[in-house]
């Protein structure tokens, strides 16, 4: 089957010398006097979902487009699978690019959708039928191969789109945004699901995104892009609990960041410091922090109730503010909208404050 072919590869490749699935040595890509790439080094594992994460304009897009063959490098290499694809052709490479919006024939059943690119290859029509079963199957659309695209929901014409790429067994896929177009429901289910493929697969996965959430959820490891530079490469718990930088803190996850004389009041030395908001609690201002701990006085100046959690925002007495957020796990909404206005104590972990280094630009 495809399926376990798809995974050989995976592992193969793996297990020999550990050569990465995609390579970028010192890649850069200027338009006119723009500079869109910075440099970057990057290497991604055979195998491995892998998100490039970052705000609009950041980059992340451009290098997938590179990686594609869609763009060409100013300067740098890029080797897949340790071969120097740089300059090649994007049809020539072994890679498969899923787009936001689907781009399916309107006019041909979802069969002949996910088997368009068998056809142009020549494959033989007997292969083809095998194949495109398979990959519908894998994305759970056995029974949808006659219907066509206008039939489906969002969701079930972004699994077409996938279906269509995997078919060619390519050793590389490429996600720019796929889910940007789903409402939130569907976003998060189609996360779940776009894993567990993965996984079934064993190929590697390159996703571009700018929703944190979606990176987080999914990625095996993750590059944080600012500027047409990466900030930090990491695992989601790496990245998330340990960030690098001021701006990786404050673009992944709500952050709460301690500078100037705010930090030496609160933190006791100058420097930049972050702690995230479900790491301190809310306690009575006569509350008296234990030896590991540091604390803050201040006032609750506003309050967002969302379900699950409570988000308060709370002015300090030393100046500033501090986010911090809490489960309702017995608090209604109004008992958490009831506290706006009182003053508090804010205590948390010394060791859950993390020094940072500023942001390069």
């Amino acid at each position: 089957m495809a399926v376990e072919s798809n995974r050989e590869i995976g592992q193969a490749g793996n297990a020999s010398n550990r050569v990465p699935a995609v390579q970028l040595e010192g890649v850069t890509k200027r338009f006119a006097d723009v500079t869109a790439v910075a440099g970057i080094d990057l290497e991604i594992a055979d195998g491995e979902f892998f998100s490039m994460l970052g705000p609009s304009g950041s980059g992340k897009t451009t290098t997938l487009r590179m990686i594609a063959g869609f763009e060409e490098p100013t300067s740098g290499r890029i080797l897949l699978h340790g071969r120097d694809i740089t300059g090649v052709p994007p049809f020539d490479r072994d890679v498969n690019t899923v787009f936001q919006d689907y781009a399916l024939f309107p006019h041909m059943s979802v069969a002949d959708n996910v088997g368009y690119g068998l056809v142009v290859r020549k494959v033989a029509r007997s292969e083809r039928s095998r194949r495109v079963e398979e990959a519908l199957r894998m994305v759970r659309l056995e029974d949808y191969g006659a219907r066509r695209p206008s039939q489906l929901s969002g969701g079930q014409r972004q699994r077409v789109a996938l279906a269509r790429a995997l078919v060619n067994r390519p050793r590389v896929l490429l996600l720019d945004e796929p889910l940007g177009a789903l409402d939130l429901k569907l976003r998060e289910e189609m996360q779940i699901e776009l894993k567990a493929i993965q996984q079934q697969v064993g190929i590697t996965f390159i996703y571009v995104t700018h929703d944190q959430e979606e990176a987080l959820t999914m990625s095996d490891r993750l590059a944080v892009f600012n500027a047409g530079r990466i900030e930090q490469v990491g695992s989601p718990a790496d990245v998330y609990e340990h960030p690098a930088t001021t701006f990786v803190a404050g673009f992944v996850g709500t952050s709460n960041l301690l500078t100037g004389d705010v930090a030496v009041a609160v933190i006791g030395e100058p420097g930049v410091y972050t702690v995230r908001p479900e790491k301190i609690r809310i306690a009575d201002v006569g509350t008296e922090p234990e030896s590991d701990e540091a604390s803050a006085v201040g006032r609750i100046r506003d309050v967002v109730y969302v379900g699950p959690d409570t988000r308060y925002i709370v002015a300090l007495e030393v100046g500033g503010e501090l986010v911090v957020t809490q489960q309702n796990l017995e608090t209604s909404s109004m008992e958490a909208l009831a506290t706006q206005g009182r003053s508090v104590r804010l205590i948390w972990k010394r060791r859950h404050v993390l020094s940072l280094a500023t942001s390069e630009k």
